[in-house]
């Protein structure tokens, strides 16, 4: 590590010819305004700024900054702070809200008086729902001037769930348990979605003219969690831009857009708190200004985000970004950097270094359930939990946790559920802590069973051929997947780096193209009624790479995610963890931390997010900026 350290010393100090040596580079240094420089690491930017187009690199970072959810989530109490909205209820068959005496939901009423049941058109069978409602803040606004209406709210959700329209497999998936539902040809087959516009008073929903503007009903599957991700993951549009242009041949999600939807695309109208500048941005530089009419504010009154303008520079090198945050070109550096760099930033004057918690786990998935097509005798070993075992015993995390992270990780239990939640954490799903001498004899003793020949160097035979399998990983895995696969030479299996390349999911993943592959998993109270379906129970284009297909686990899931007893779907949390981990399809390798760093002579009163850069929501409400003449502006 040291060596790591010391090369990377001598390369920053190289680097000077490529950075600082135009005018423009300085800038940040000369700058007393209030003006957050941001470096970030990608290839490049993107062009474009709708919302939906994509999820990779900084897309949804901007996308969140000119755009808005209904609500955000409030990991402190498990509830929602406003955002376009101000108000929702569970509503009984009257429209009367479904709440206790200190408005929150009353989970006792709930399946009583909430619980209602239709019939779902497209598999013919009778479904439980509930009917939610919303109620926007009337002081929300686009950045054209328009008002934010429930209208908005009505196209979003309606275009999210008509693929017909949207050719966004993404949207259908956030959405998938509200029923508002549309066959493949774009005909709407069950509304779920109502507005005064849209059949709210003639389906029994009383709106009246006066609030028709800042009201929705809206119905969704009776789980308790199916509301988190409309409120905090579909970013609403403006109907009034988006709606006159959208067609079957000018699709929102358009691979060949026209001029116009071009135009749209590069200049977004939104409801978010920032603006882009686009006068002043370029392929190399985005430029941000804060809305001054944004509608949410401080207690105090005063603007909610303390900064006024924000500049992301692009470095196409993190070795280079790294480099300009510590000679002072960026206040923040929005990468999560490698720990082999942590001992560089400790102690230095100006420089905050953060190390946040990570919020998910890296994991080794196996192809359990191929396609038929994609059956081939390697793969059929996977589909044997014992042999599945046999590598999850062989795997040593806290190895992988020293040599690969450098220490800065955690471990994971095969549960998949952080340990840091300790109200819903179960310690006997925790099955791969024995010490790992115990853990390879017990692989080695179950292998010995199944296959007892070795050819020369050590490793297993499957009728004359080496038992050995291809692990999809990015390039930044190769480390990983080398000392995995040093670790299974213990064990006489053999592994391999196999690159995963630029759409992994439709090249491998989805169409069962592959043996193992590395993938962050992410349970959490907010998702885990769409997450664990997901991963384990869903089959076709989800995360359940590998197929897996049990009925126990499936049933039990799908009861967690139905109860409307809250009490019950805690219970069912705890006792689902020790079940995944029996299964041993998704081996937990290690939790890596978010490690960023910024610039304390320009900005001060950073906080440390778990699972984030310093680049977030909360830094950006509290950091003070500090003048040159060293007072606070």
């Amino acid at each position: 590590m040291l060596k790591k350290i010391m090369l990377f010393v001598l390369l920053l100090f190289s680097m000077v010819t490529l950075i600082g040596c135009s005018s423009g580079d300085y800038e940040r240094r000369r700058d007393d305004s209030n003006t957050l420089y941001v470096g970030v690491v990608e290839s490049s930017f993107p062009a474009s700024f709708m919302p939906w187009l994509s999820r990779d690199g900084i897309a949804p970072t901007i996308s969140s900054m000119l755009y808005s959810t209904l609500f955000a989530y409030d990991d402190e109490t498990g509830g929602f702070l406003p955002s376009l909205a101000k108000e929702w209820y569970y509503v009984d068959k009257d429209g009367l809200p479904i709440t206790t005496g200190d408005n929150h939901v009353d989970y006792e009423r709930l399946q009583s008086d909430g619980l209602r049941r239709l019939l779902n058109p497209q598999n013919a069978r009778f479904e439980n729902y509930l009917t939610v409602k919303i109620v926007l803040d009337e002081t929300a606004t686009w950045s054209d001037g328009i008002p934010v209406t429930a209208e908005d709210v009505y196209y979003s959700l309606d275009i999210a769930r008509n693929n017909y329209l949207s050719n966004h497999a993404g949207a259908l998936a956030w959405t998938a348990d509200l029923l508002h539902l549309y066959s493949s040809t774009g005909e709407l087959q069950l509304q779920g979605v109502f507005t005064y516009d849209h059949g709210a008073n003639e389906n029994g929903y009383f709106i009246s003219e006066a609030e028709k503007d800042q009201v929705i009903y809206i119905h969704v599957r009776g789980v308790l969690g199916a509301v988190t991700s409309l409120f905090t993951t579909i970013l609403i549009l403006p109907s009034h831009i988006w709606e006159p242009i959208v067609s079957r041949e000018l699709q929102l999600n358009c691979r060949e857009p026209n001029e116009a939807m071009l135009e749209l695309y590069q200049n977004p109208v939104g409801s978010g708190p920032w603006l882009i500048n686009t006068s002043q941005s370029g392929t190399s530089v985005i430029v941000f200004e804060r809305r001054e009419d944004y509608h949410l504010t401080a207690e105090d009154g005063s603007p909610l985000y303390k900064v006024d303008r924000i500049k992301f520079v692009l470095y196409q090198d993190v070795n280079v970004a790294i480099y300009a945050a510590m000679r002072g070109h960026i206040d923040i550096l929005n990468s999560n950097i490698s720990s082999n760099y942590v001992r560089l930033f400790e102690g230095r004057e100006h420089l905050f270094l953060s190390v946040a918690e990570g919020t998910y786990v890296q994991t080794l998935v196996f192809n359990v359930n191929p396609e038929v097509s994609q059956q081939n005798p390697m793969r059929d070993l996977l589909a044997d939990v014992n042999f599945r075992k046999a590598i999850a015993l062989a795997i040593d995390s806290n190895e992988l946790i020293d040599l690969v992270a450098n220490g800065s990780a955690e471990r994971m239990s095969a549960g998949l559920i952080s340990a840091s939640l300790t109200d819903f954490y179960n310690p006997n799903s925790d099955i791969l802590n024995d010490p790992i001498s115990q853990r390879v004899q017990e692989a080695n003793l179950i292998l010995d069973e199944m296959f007892p020949e070795k050819d020369s160097s050590g490793y297993r035979l499957m009728e004359d051929k080496r038992v050995s399998f291809n692990v999809l990983g990015h390039p930044g895995e190769i480390e990983l997947i080398s000392f995995l696969e040093i670790q299974l030479q213990k064990i006489g299996v053999e592994i391999n780096y196999q690159a995963k390349g630029n759409s992994p999911e439709t090249t491998y993943l989805w169409n069962s193209r592959f043996d193992m592959t590395i993938q962050g998993v992410v349970f959490s109270l907010v998702n885990v009624d769409i997450m664990l379906n997901a991963h384990f129970v869903a089959l076709g284009r989800t995360s359940n790479y590998g197929r897996l297909r049990n009925t126990e686990l499936s049933s039990r899931i799908e009861e967690m995610r139905t109860t409307l007893n809250l009490n019950r779907k805690y219970e069912l949390i705890y006792e689902l963890q020790p079940l995944i981990a029996e299964q041993y399809y998704k081996i937990p390798l290690y939790s890596t931390n978010v490690i960023s760093i910024g610039r304390t002579d320009r900005y001060t009163g950073y906080v440390i997010e778990p699972g984030a850069t310093l680049f977030n929501s909360t830094n950006l409400q509290t950091i003070e900026h500090v003048s040159r003449q060293g007072g606070n502006s």
